[in-house]
Order: structure tokens, then sequence, then C-alpha cells
């Protein structure tokens, strides 16, 4: 067990909401974070149908055993348990008494947010950032293994093989989660949706096109990149343009926020391979998409993340928007930093005006720390020494 970053926020929430809940995509660490940091609670899972059949048959009777408080892990899979415990935490508003986990899915925000608003902070748990992976002592320090391997953090802490972990973890993901949430009947037209999304990876997101792929409808293809994200295995990241109407109609860019996950999906063997994989600029840029996220989240800010592309002008991969500024952020996974990596940088600091503040900033693949036209450059390493 490691230290998670995330660890602050949720003792924060605990202490001022009578409910805590933490969410997040399965073995991303939320019940060993939570069982870790609320030693005094009892612990229950809704994964147990013992469990489960008495929250669903005899809620109060359930909550009743457990009214000092306690863990309830995986309560999406017993909903109707929510509603009673709206009633019991505003019988007794005592702050810190249930924490709530679950693997996020198309209702669990609905369900919390409809029975338990304003009772409880809702906190999301990513798999671990690179600094996390650090606290392990077998972790991978060269770039393209770090990026290879992700960062789900039972891999380390268990020592699986990579590629073992990931097979085993799609296949249970297509079981559990996707069948139950869409009905999907055609796993293998599914599994061929996976890895053609994770072909673009990094790419503005064009249902059409993926669809004609996938060799399915528009809307199933939007109902299952809306699973992936729920999931948050996937994040889609929305266009930027200083005109709210005209930032609405372009694409927005996917990512799956995993980059040993892409990876699995792609084929791609070992850490070798994906430093002469023709998608690995992609791969790392999501990896560094997914590195800014996960930073804000262990800190319970809202993600406020954007891409930039004019059709004739400055193309920026990410813009982080903040309480009272921009940072804006160039992914370049070569370990040599050329000056023409600025270019787009200072033109969208300009669109932006003299008044807006703007940090400009640019991750690579090499070691070296240091500012440069007015940008700071920063190895990939270092992505989390950064304030995001």
């Amino acid at each position: 067990m490691i230290e998670r970053s995330l660890a602050t926020a949720l003792h924060q929430r605990a202490t001022l909401y009578p409910v805590a809940t933490v969410t997040g995509p399965r073995q991303s660490g939320k019940s060993t974070l939570c069982r870790s940091l609320f030693p005094e609670k009892p612990y229950l899972t809704m994964e147990s149908p013992d469990c489960r059949e008495h929250a669903l048959q005899d809620p109060r009777g359930f909550l009743a055993g457990v009214s000092a408080g306690a863990i309830l892990d995986e309560v999406q899979r017993a909903p109707s348990l929510l509603s009673y415990l709206q009633e019991e935490v505003d019988r007794d508003q005592r702050p810190g008494r249930f924490i709530l986990t679950g693997s996020e899915n198309l209702t669990l925000n609905q369900m919390v947010s409809q029975s338990l608003a304003g009772r409880t902070g809702i906190l999301h748990l990513l798999p671990c950032t690179h600094q996390e992976l650090r606290r392990f002592p077998d972790a991978p320090e060269e770039l393209w293994s770090a990026v290879w391997s992700g960062g789900f953090p039972r891999i380390f802490d268990q020592a699986i093989p990579v590629e073992i972990w990931f097979e085993d973890y799609v296949a249970t993901y297509l079981e559990r989660d996707v069948r139950n949430l869409l009905q999907v009947g055609d796993m293998r037209t599914f599994s061929s949706f996976l890895r053609l999304a994770a072909g673009r990876t990094a790419q503005e997101l064009n249902l059409s096109t993926l669809s004609a792929d996938v060799g399915v409808a528009v809307n199933t293809v939007k109902a299952w990149i809306s699973v992936l994200e729920a999931s948050y295995l996937a994040v889609t990241i929305p266009a930027w343009h200083p005109n709210a109407r005209k930032r609405a109609v372009k694409n927005p860019k996917f990512h799956l926020v995993d980059s040993g996950l892409a990876c699995h999906l792609l084929g791609i063997a070992k850490p070798e391979q994906l430093a002469w994989h023709p998608l690995r600029g992609s791969i790392f840029e999501s990896w560094a998409v997914g590195e800014v996220l996960k930073a804000r989240l262990n800190r319970g800010h809202a993600p406020r993340l954007f891409h930039y592309r004019e059709n004739r002008g400055p193309e920026v991969d990410l813009l982080v928007q903040g309480e009272t500024g921009w940072k804006l952020l160039e992914v370049k996974s070569g370990q040599t930093v050329d000056s023409s990596f600025f270019k787009n940088l200072t033109e969208l600091a300009e669109r932006l005006g003299p008044e807006a503040e703007v940090e400009k900033r640019l991750v690579y693949g090499g070691s070296a720390d240091r500012t440069q036209q007015g940008v700071r450059v920063f190895p990939w390493s270092g992505i989390q020494d950064q304030a995001w």
C-alpha cells in the first residue's frame, strides 16, 4: 500500500459532509484508499451477494446495523440504498459517518446527486500518477517503460506482468460493466471498437468515421464512448474558443486516460516496441493529459481542460483554466527541444490578450528543466512537480 495523493482531499470532505463518495475505474485503488484512511469503520461491499441482498431487501435494517458509520463499497450495485441513506444522514448529520465508493458508470453520479445532494462530497480516484508510482520499489523509471506500463496500482503492488493484468482487466470490464450497462450482445464488435478507439487517442473525435470503421450506428458509438467516459477510462477534452458558440461546434479530443491500457489495446507488447511505434507521440500526449487530469482531481478540483486548434493557425495540446488565468501545455515525446515548439504557445498567448494571465509550458521526453523563450520546459518525469 502506498500513499495516494487524493487522501488529503478525501479527509477534508469527510470533515465537511456526513457522506464522502469516491468514484473511479475498477482497480484504481478506491477500496484500499478508503480502508487505510478510515480503519475504524466497518467495511461492507455490495459485490458480496449476501451483503447486497440485505441492503436491497431490508435497507433500514441494514443501515441500523452500521448506524455509527461504515465504508460502503461498490454502492452502484445497490442503488435503492441511497434513498434510505439520505434519511439516515438527515437524522444524524455528523460529518464523515459514511464513505461510499463506486466504479463510475452511467447512473452512479445521477443516483448520488439525486439522493445525497448537499450531503456528500464527490471525488474521483484515477490510476496512479507517475509521482505515486515512484513509491513502489520496482516502478519503471525509463520513459517508455512508464508509459507502456500505465498507472493501475495492482500491477506494481502485486508484481503482476503488465500484459497479463491488462488482458484480464479488459475481459473483466467487458463482461461485468459493459454488458450490464448497455446490454451489448456482440462483444467482438465492442472489442473491435475498443481497439479502433485506442488508435484515435489524442485525436479529435469524429463519431461518423469511427462508426463507419466499427460498422455500427453513430448513436451506438456515441453510447459506447459515454461508457468509457463514465468509467473514467477515457476523457473527451472540449475545444476552446473565445466565442462560446464556436467552442461548442468544434470536435473534442479523445484520450484514453491510462496509457498502459492504450498500449494493450493497440497490441504493443513491450516498451521497446512503443519507442518506435507510429502512435508513440499520441500515446505520450494522452499520458501527459492523464497526468494533468489526475493532478487536478487529486486536489478535488474540476478538470477545466480544453484543447485549441485553428484550421490555419496555432494548435495547442492542452489548456488548463485556473481561477485567475490559463496554463498552456504543449506535449512532445522527443528528447530534443526545438525552438519551433514554442510558436503555437506564443501565438495562442497573444490571442488571449495582454490582460490574461498565461503560463506557457512544454513537457517533453528528455531530462533537462529550464525556461526558454518565456516557456517553462520540463521533463516528462517532472510533470507532477508542476502546479496544475
